[in-house]
């Protein structure tokens, strides 16, 4: 039995898997903050899994945000966990006997929508959250690059004058294509400012319909740039803004459409059959986690 857990800012979502990649058990819990609370979590849930599942497990995976070595298991920086230089990986191995990996919370999910898609071949993940990234993966392994920034599509500047990103550039397509985006663009609404924007474009609000077209245009942009520079085979768009479902899609995919009509090359690249959303039903990080390969693992240190 594989355990792959999923470690939010507000929550850990855990799964354990048989060896047939069937779910047997799944399990939610509240973080925590810091070190000790955040490790003295993850171990309390994967022994409550490996006691009600009654296996003891043979691989463990852990996707969580932030900056991670994932040859060593430590996370470098993890902000909104309170976490800096923590050797989470080798913790969990030596309490646990068993080998664990630890993977940046992108990549775990980019991992789970290929196995839970069954997608093979090369495939993006178009995480669009507060932030906007992506993770890649070629025949159900994670692509990194040469260091480690396969997929930072959030981060390249798309507007000479825009607005200055966190990561202290101008006009990235983060700050046009995410969650914190629409938030800044639609300021002042209950609840979830995605939901708000969609809506009040619905109803016809001008200014509505202006700040959701930019939206959707950039991610359409995030898609262009992931099919044109990596050639996947397709972008699954997944992350919190996935539940708004075909309100987001079906617009992607009639701008792609509308763009083939008068671009011989854009119709060449087929985007429109190549953006998919992922599944809003499944613990897709947890999934990903769970299929790590087990033989680069840490172990205890």
């Amino acid at each position: 039995m594989r355990i792959g857990l999923d470690i939010g800012g507000t929550k850990i979502d855990a799964v354990a898997v048989a060896p047939d990649g069937g779910t047997v058990d799944r399990l939610r819990v509240p973080t925590g903050f810091g070190p000790d609370a955040v490790v003295g979590t993850t171990l309390g849930v994967i022994r409550t899994l490996a006691d009600r599942t009654g296996s003891h497990p043979t691989a463990v995976g852990i996707g969580i945000p932030g900056l991670i070595d994932h040859e060593t298991g430590w996370v470098r920086h993890a902000v909104n966990l309170g976490l800096t230089e923590v050797a989470l990986g080798p913790l969990v191995a030596e309490a646990l006997g068993a080998p664990v990996r630890v993977e940046n919370d992108v990549n775990v999910a980019a991992l789970g929508a290929a196995q839970a898609m069954q997608l093979d071949g090369a495939q993006a993940y178009l995480n669009i959250g507060t932030g906007l990234a992506a993770g890649l993966v070629v025949d159900r392994r994670i692509w990194r690059g040469a260091r480690g920034n396969a997929g930072e599509v959030g981060h390249i500047p798309v507007l000479a004058d825009g607005p200055l990103c966190v990561c202290g550039q101008r006009g990235c397509l983060e700050t046009v294509a995410s969650g914190s985006a629409l938030a800044i663009a639609w300021p002042g609404h209950a609840g979830s400012a995605a939901t708000a924007v969609f809506d009040a474009a619905d109803a016809g609000d001008p200014a509505a319909v202006a700040v959701r077209d930019r939206f959707v245009a950039g991610v359409a942009s995030a898609v262009r740039i992931l099919v044109v520079t990596a050639d996947v085979e397709s972008v699954v768009v997944g992350g919190g803004l996935a539940t708004l479902g075909d309100r987001l899609l079906v617009p992607l995919r009639a701008g792609f459409d509308d763009d083939a009509r008068s671009s011989a090359f854009v119709a060449s690249l087929g985007l429109s059959s190549r953006v998919l959303l992922a599944p809003t039903d499944r613990p897709l990080a947890a999934l990903g986690a769970a299929f790590l390969a087990p033989e680069s693992a840490v172990t205890a240190a």
